[in-house]
């Protein structure tokens, strides 16, 4: 019970990183990457569709993404669409693709990018101790039922606090890592 308890803790410490990792991938930084236009959705036939579902977007060099639609019909509803999520992308159109030119965010934007990333940072940290004690809450409740000893709980409780560690240690190295590429000029 204790041991499945413990495999359940790293998986959900695991997907706390994961939703940190693709949280910050929104945040933008001087470099053109196409997973800025993840969250992007497209009224497509009257219904809202991810823009990834409706054109391939690349990113041929540092400061430019192009997005070619699977279907030109659409290059104005995509347009609007980019316009729409509130990127601070100014789409230029040329009949058959769309060109996002990348601005260089100004020092004091990559100051509040940085404050955005070590919130996120923090929510994800939250997150992870937030389970560390869901999880200890349940060993004591193991405890008091005599399912299991009070040494298999420190046993168990010191497993739950190297994960958590270690969890914190990535999610500090992937906010140092982001925030250093936000202040890259």
């Amino acid at each position: 019970m204790a041991a499945e308890l413990i495999s359940d803790t790293e998986t959900r410490m695991g997907k706390s990183l994961e939703a940190l990792k693709r949280d910050m991938s929104f945040v933008r930084t001087g470099r053109a990457s196409p997973s800025v236009l993840d969250g992007v959705t497209v009224e497509y036939y009257g219904a809202p569709t991810p823009l990834n579902q409706l054109a391939t977007v690349s990113s041929p060099d540092a400061t430019l993404l192009v997005v070619q639609p699977y279907d030109r019909q659409i290059i104005g509803d995509i347009e609007r669409g980019i316009l729409k999520a509130g990127l601070g992308l100014n789409p230029s159109n040329d009949g058959s693709v769309i060109r996002l030119a990348m601005p260089q965010p100004t020092e004091e934007r990559r100051r509040d990018l940085v404050k955005l990333v070590k919130q996120q940072a923090e929510g994800a940290r939250v997150a992870v101790r937030n389970i560390r004690r869901d999880v200890i809450d349940q060993l004591r409740a193991l405890e008091r039922e005599k399912e299991i000893s009070q040494d298999e709980v420190h046993r168990f409780q010191d497993q739950v606090q190297k994960l958590t560690d270690t969890f914190v240690g990535q999610i500090d190295s992937s906010a140092t890592s982001k925030e250093a590429e936000v202040m890259e000029v």
